[in-house]
């Protein structure tokens, strides 16, 4: 590995860090993505990390204020877009119909995607606002956890 991709991989890891921290699991390759996403009970928050401003400053603080939500989702799982490119792909795969976006959120409840955060709900919006949309879906799909 070259002295740079070191670098840009240090200069990224506390973006990784930020989800990780919260109780996501990183998903780094296809098969990582094809195990969790044979898991069809329950509910499971996909969420496409990227480096853009707004998933440091809108995305990643939002899914960690939903995170104090009563109800909240059995699998919490991430890819990096435009880092781990072979599970970002395998995971778009399972985004139908749908353009990439990054940063995105995508929850799927018993295998059905039930609901998205596109880059466009984010991007010019707060942190508090896509708390809110993932909150709404939270409370409407997911089960209140023991702590």
């Amino acid at each position: 590995m070259s002295l740079e991709l070191d670098f840009y991989q240090m200069m990224i890891q506390p973006m990784r860090d930020e989800l990780t921290q919260i109780g996501f699991r990183e998903l780094r390759s296809a098969e990582e993505v094809d195990e969790v996403m044979a898991q069809k009970e329950g509910t499971t928050l996909f969420v496409v990390n990227s480096v853009c401003g707004c998933a440091g400053g809108i995305a990643r603080p939002g899914v960690a204020l939903a995170l104090e939500n009563s109800k909240l989702p059995d699998r919490l799982v991430t890819v990096f877009a435009g880092q781990d490119k072979e599970a970002t792909e395998r995971a778009r795969s399972f985004f139908t119909n749908m353009p990439p976006s990054s940063p995105s959120m995508f929850l799927f409840k018993d295998g059905e995607l039930v609901g998205v955060l596109h880059r466009s709900d984010i991007e010019g919006s707060t942190a508090e606002a896509v708390a809110a949309k993932l909150t709404a879906l939270f409370d409407e799909y997911c089960s209140v956890k023991a702590h």
